[in-house]
């Protein structure tokens, strides 16, 4: 449901840009047009219009193909001249894409001494031997850090998920524990500069991107364990997830036992509640449902479902 669109819109880079592309394109198309209307000679206009005169009546006969001709290859010539132009353009934009992502990729490695900070892409920049300059190309420094490195982790879950080796002959409940410790143990080489990250992710110009990026997260796991749910069910399994992910990351940044082991034990305890609490939400449907059709029958009914086998419904 949401896995499809969302993938395509917050993961491709290209989505990122592609209204800057589009500006480009127009922007192309003004030039080509101008170009060619500078092309046309002042005196074509005058020429055309003494056609009609019986004594020009020949030469303007005989010069008009060749004029037609001369047209149709200064605009033969002109094309691939703009094409040319359009397709460098597009390529220079491309590396210079690609660019900024290289700097965001080395400055991860200056992270855990330096932080999410403009200084970490400095050092970035200037270990893959480009200029520190390029840093102020980023609109939100430290910001596009952060969600870089989410992103980055995201798309190495999916490719987990795709290789199917973590989750083979797991239940649900175990292959959402899996997933969030695997996501969670990308965190732990910076995790003394988390803190940082949180609090960048949490300013009210990034939360918006913050938001989405987890919402994709959740989503994946949930779609990798085969869940198919629609309607409210859909959105309440993702809403308990987050809420999963994000304490078990706060508990994260305090526990100090080898390899966050009591981390994992708080996850997976977290994950076995929610799971039972299914049985409970089934309960609340039921009554909801009993209670909205009146009293009578329904909460007989109702009784028989919740308490299959019980004698207490008659």
């Amino acid at each position: 449901m949401y896995r499809p669109a969302a993938k395509s819109f917050f993961l491709t880079p290209a989505a990122r840009h592609r209204f800057s592309h589009l500006r480009t394109v127009l922007i192309n198309a003004s030039r080509f047009s101008t170009v060619a209307a500078s092309n046309q000679s002042p005196n074509d206009a005058p020429q055309v219009q003494v056609v009609g005169s019986s004594s020009s009546a020949p030469s303007a006969s005989s010069s008009s193909p060749a004029s037609e001709d001369s047209s149709a290859s200064s605009a033969a010539k002109e094309a691939p001249r703009h094409e040319s132009r359009s397709s460098r353009e597009r390529r220079h934009r491309a590396e210079y894409q690609d660019e900024q992502a290289r700097v965001l990729l080395a400055s991860l490695h200056h992270v855990p001494q330096l932080g999410w900070t403009k200084t970490a892409m400095i050092e970035g920049a200037r270990e893959i031997g480009l200029s520190p300059s390029i840093v102020g190309s980023f609109p939100r420094k430290e910001a596009a850090l952060v969600e870089f490195f989410m992103d980055d982790c995201l798309q190495r879950l999916i490719d987990r998920i795709d290789s199917g080796e973590d989750l083979r002959n797991l239940i649900p409940s175990e292959s959402i524990s899996k997933l969030v410790r695997i996501r969670l143990e990308m965190q732990a080489p910076y995790i003394s500069k988390w803190p940082q990250a949180l609090s960048i992710q949490a300013q009210p110009l990034n939360v918006p991107t913050s938001f989405k990026q987890r919402a994709m997260l959740v989503d994946e796991i949930w779609h990798a364990v085969g869940d198919e749910a629609s309607d409210i069910d859909w959105y309440v399994k993702r809403t308990i997830l987050g809420g999963i992910y994000s304490s078990t990351e706060v508990y994260m940044l305090t526990d100090s036992s080898p390899d966050f082991g009591d981390t994992w034990k708080f996850l997976d305890s977290r994950v076995k509640d929610a799971f039972d609490l299914k049985k409970t939400i089934q309960e609340a449907q039921y009554l909801a449902e009993a209670v909205g059709a009146g009293i009578g029958s329904s909460v007989q009914g109702f009784m028989k479902r919740a308490f299959p086998g019980s004698s207490a419904t008659g």
